[in-house]
């Protein structure tokens, strides 16, 4: 039934094409993305779940 539905649409082929390219263009930039940044942000990202003080800090300003 599926089959049917999409190919009767005109121009259908495209949208796998598109999606491809969606996906590779975020892959390739979040790759970059990664290799460009700065270790020391990158470290302090991979401490945040384990730090104990932004919880305190963050409950101390809002309540």
């Amino acid at each position: 039934m599926y089959k049917e539905v999409l190919a009767s649409i005109d121009g259908v082929a495209i949208y796998p094409i598109i999606s491809l390219v969606i996906f590779f263009t975020f892959f390739v930039g979040l790759l970059a993305w990664f290799v460009l940044a700065d270790r020391t942000r990158l470290q302090r990202f991979a401490r945040l779940p384990l730090d104990d003080d932004n919880a305190d800090k963050e409950a101390t300003s809002h309540g």
